[in-house]
């Protein structure tokens, strides 16, 4: 199976598990960036197509998605990544994403 392939994959099954939508041709084309969107969030999503223990972040993926964010008017950029197939998503999200997760967490 190629990369493309796991790639879809995985945003299928973010796209399903946040109730989202997937964005055609991941994202490549001029007026609709990201993988995976929903009202708020552009997720950028990163796979491993074989299981790793480390995987390494990119600062540049990180403000490109804040940058698409922004462009699709979505308040929040978020990179999910995984270690490999089938294996779980992390999410990394910027210091006001979290701050406003704590709040509404500490709110309940």
């Amino acid at each position: 199976m190629n990369t493309r392939k796991f790639a879809k994959r995985q945003e299928q099954t973010l796209a399903q598990l946040l109730n989202a939508k997937r964005q055609a041709n991941s994202g490549a084309t001029a007026f609709a960036k990201g993988d995976v969107k929903t009202d708020n969030i552009l997720l950028e999503c990163k796979t491993c197509i074989r299981d790793k223990k480390s995987f390494a972040i990119k600062k540049e993926w990180l403000e490109k998605n804040k940058e698409e964010a922004f462009a699709m008017g979505r308040d929040y950029g978020v990179l999910a990544f995984n270690f490999g197939p089938g294996q779980k998503n992390y999410y990394i999200l910027d210091e006001q994403a979290f701050l406003t997760v704590r709040e509404k967490l500490d709110a309940r």
